[in-house]
């Protein structure tokens, strides 16, 4: 099969298309031919050599968490070739065809498109579990930082779906207002505002209930500034960086509580189990349309090193998926 397999690590002129074996599906796997996936942080910093893969880890390492296509093989008779299916995976998306635990497919919602379906899990899987992490309840004031990435514009369609005020941080204009059309009830460009004023004035000074937090180090000091008592906060990327500063007497004092998370680490069965979660909560508002990723652009994955310089611009509103052809 054709796959994106990294040789050496660097910037984007490293991704090319070159021809490794077929995978093989062993007990309780499926073989997919992948028809799309798409781009997360995780991949620009693997390509950089600054995210290994779990082990064990493969011959071949390809690129790629999210995978949507067809069943080509399924031993088991759990699946039929040709359904059409989507999964979360430790790695391999940029590839042909895939190899992946059946308990971690599912089917693709009716009237999705591949690179609909390729967009969901990473970042849908990501925001559910975060925001079940820190309990967010009817009501729940939340702050989503990157609120138009893909896992902040997942979780900001979330929260108005449980009933909760989603406050989102963005760079631009545009995407302020595109996280407004996804349920927002504020979105805060950072270029222009203090998230922390703006979160204590929305609030009438209280602070916010939850914080899902994909930036890290140089957010983390004022989180805890805005936290309401009590507040939970949930750190899911480290963009801005992994160190930070912790004050204390925030964290006693308001009685806080602060998570850490990461699903690409975890052991396959948690994962079936997130898959089984997702499956149960999320898929009726899929089907009714109530929630849907956002795409921001779909390249042929020849092009992926232009895919992953409009990721590292930060320009994409939603996420970047590439077409497996």
């Amino acid at each position: 099969m054709r796959a994106i397999v990294l040789t050496q690590y660097g910037g984007p002129e490293v991704l090319s298309i070159s021809q490794v074996p077929d995978p093989e599906p062993g007990p309780g796997q499926a073989l997919v031919r992948v028809r799309a996936t798409s781009l997360n942080r995780a991949d620009v910093l693997q390509r950089m050599g600054r995210y290994p893969e779990p082990d064990p880890k493969p011959t071949h390492e390809i690129l790629g968490l999210d995978i949507a296509g067809e069943v080509a093989e399924s031993p088991s008779g759990t699946f039929r070739p040709g359904d059409r299916v989507m999964a979360l995976v430790a790695g391999g998306g940029y590839a042909e065809y895939a190899v992946v635990p059946e308990r971690t497919l599912l089917p693709v919602p009716h009237g999705w498109s591949y690179e609909q379906a390729a967009a969901f899990p990473e970042v849908f899987y990501t925001a559910y579990d975060a925001l079940t992490q820190i309990q967010v309840g009817v009501g729940d004031v939340v702050l989503v930082h990157a609120a138009a990435s893909g896992v902040g514009s997942s979780a900001v369609q979330l929260l108005s779906a449980m009933g909760a005020q989603a406050m989102g941080t963005v760079g631009t204009a545009e995407k302020a207002a595109r996280v407004l059309t996804l349920g927002a009830v504020r979105a805060i460009d950072y270029h222009q505002e203090d998230f922390v004023a703006v979160c204590r004035e929305f609030t009438g000074g209280l602070g916010v209930d939850g914080i899902l937090d994909l930036v890290g180090a140089s957010y983390f000091e004022r989180n805890l500034q805005v936290l309401a008592r009590q507040g939970r906060q949930i750190v899911v990327g480290t963009v801005g960086g992994a160190r930070a500063t912790v004050a204390l007497d925030l964290l006693l004092g308001k009685r806080l509580t602060v998570i850490g998370t990461s699903l690409r680490s975890r052991p396959p069965e948690e994962k079936m189990a997130l898959a089984q979660a997702v499956k149960r909560h999320v898929w009726p508002l899929c089907d009714t349309g109530r929630i849907a990723p956002v795409i921001d652009r779909v390249y042929p994955w020849a092009e992926a090193r232009d895919a992953h310089r409009r990721m590292e611009s930060n320009l994409n509103i939603g996420k970047i998926v590439l077409s497996i052809s």
